[in-house]
């Protein structure tokens, strides 16, 4: 795996090589800058991306692509309000087009403006109805306002535009732990896992089934596996507590769960396991 991940690095800076020759012959080149500012975004180099970004849209005004790739790179670098920004940009450029709609929707949800979101989403569906991202990014807000079946309509509405997409077989594990079907949980992250097993909070969230099925070790394991691959998971370190709190070591659990509350008291269970540990329970 990590030979792959070089390999593909290396590419990104042959090409990135080509892009900076292009630019000594032709320095108001925008497409170059666009280029190169992909080359950065793909190996995470955000903050030269959206200098890049940025140069083409200086020279090129209606730059609809460098718009979108830059709110892009916007959210990755944690500047939700940039990227909204430049989303509203974009829909005037393109107002007959998912994309900025698109974008729109993902700077809400980071910034947990959920029914903002959900319009936004809504309306670039109306633009794009067949594809399948925007379908499970709607259930996922739908998800988080509460709304179950809408959130499962969308799903299997997905799900018969690409049943490979992994993403419905989480969000469908989530909907099922909260309706307290930890078996059906458990099914629907194995399936998730089997169209993609390199991500990280599916390994969590299969954990997190494996506690309320009694299987604790097994569900440790894969809460571990998911904060080696990013220790600072809250819902994972959330997780790690609920693990504490189950086998009895409060301090352990308290830790844990004191540490994800300060830092995000939204999290679902954690007051309540808070609450619980707290009092010797």
């Amino acid at each position: 795996m990590k030979g792959n991940v070089k390999l593909q690095e290396n590419d990104f800076r042959g090409a990135r090589g080509f892009y900076e020759e292009a630019l000594k012959v032709d320095p108001d080149f925008a497409e170059a800058y666009y280029n190169r500012g992909l080359t950065y975004k793909m190996t995470a180099d955000y903050q030269q991306a959206i200098l890049d970004f940025s140069q083409a849209i200086s020279l090129h005004k209606d730059y609809a692509d460098a718009y979108y790739q830059r709110s892009l790179a916007h959210l990755d670098h944690g500047e939700n309000y940039k990227a909204l920004e430049d989303a509203k940009l974009l829909i005037d450029l393109e107002n007959q087009s998912s994309r900025g709609y698109f974008v729109l929707g993902l700077g809400y949800e980071a910034l947990k403006r959920h029914e903002e979101a959900l319009a936004a989403f809504s309306e670039a569906l109306q633009w794009d109805t067949d594809n399948v991202d925007l379908y499970v990014n709607r259930a996922t807000i739908q998800y988080y306002l509460g709304n179950a079946e809408e959130a499962l309509v969308d799903l299997e509405k997905g799900k018969t535009l690409n049943p490979k997409e992994a993403n419905i077989y989480n969000l469908h594990s989530m909907i099922a732990f909260d309706q307290g079907d930890y078996e059906a949980a458990y099914s629907w992250v194995q399936q998730a896992l089997e169209h993609n097993s390199s991500q990280p909070y599916f390994y969590n969230n299969r954990g997190l089934y494996q506690l309320y099925l009694g299987n604790l070790e097994e569900g440790l394991e894969d809460i571990n596996l998911s904060l080696r691959q990013n220790s600072r998971n809250l819902y994972a370190l959330r997780n790690k507590g609920i693990y504490y709190a189950m086998t009895g070591e409060q301090e352990l659990a308290f830790k844990y769960l004191k540490e994800v509350h300060d830092l995000d008291p939204s999290i679902p269970l954690v007051e309540a396991y808070l609450e619980k540990v707290s009092n010797g329970n």
